[in-house]
């Protein structure tokens, strides 16, 4: 019952769109319907500035880290702590809140990185910084980050579930990311910097 109480719990604080609550507290506005309409930090960004930018990024984040602090408080098994943050993904993602639909998971899945294997957290975040300074395109720079996570994972001989994760979370990136990659591959994708119409 503990284990299912974690997933459970990972879906549920994973489902809270944070960008869409906070930018109707700070500016009165459906997020989706303006910028790239997209729910998460790049987004607010683009809407409301860097400091509200930061606390979504920031609250996304630990939607993905709680979870899998818990159940490593808990003791459970290895492979129920991917869970639990495979589930955040999942619930920000496809959020029970939005009729299942959602944001693409990036800072959560980093979040549930945080918790995993730091090491690989800080390569990711190199990536994303990098690749964001040089193109401006987030969505981009976190395809490439997420591509790290199970190559490092991989090549530090971390345990299974953490591999079973970082594909996951690629495979999770990928497709959420799939109307991103059409604007990229037609020099149609907003660039960080761009502000909504």
């Amino acid at each position: 019952m503990i284990d299912v109480a974690v997933l459970l719990f990972g879906y549920l604080i994973g489902s809270l769109p944070t960008g869409l609550i906070v930018i109707r507290l700070v500016k009165g506005l459906d997020i989706r319907s303006v910028g790239s309409g997209n729910i998460g930090a790049t987004n607010v960004y683009r809407v409301a500035g860097l400091p509200t930018a930061l606390l979504v990024l920031a609250v996304d984040m630990v939607k993905g880290a709680l979870p899998v602090f818990l159940a490593k408080v808990w003791g459970r098994p290895e492979a129920v702590v991917v869970l639990a943050g495979i589930a955040a993904i999942v619930g920000h993602n496809w959020s029970m809140f939005l009729h299942f639909a959602g944001g693409k998971g990036i800072a959560t899945s980093f979040g549930v990185l945080l918790q995993l294997s730091p090491t690989t957290a800080v390569v990711a975040a190199s990536v994303w910084a990098v690749v964001a300074i040089i193109t401006r395109y987030a969505s981009l720079a976190s395809l490439l980050a997420v591509a790290t996570v199970p190559l490092v994972m991989w090549r530090r001989a971390e345990p299974a579930a953490h591999l079973s994760f970082g594909a996951l979370a690629l495979v999770f990136a990928v497709y959420k990311h799939k109307t991103n990659i059409a604007r990229l591959l037609r020099g149609q994708e907003l660039r960080i910097t761009d502000r909504p119409a």
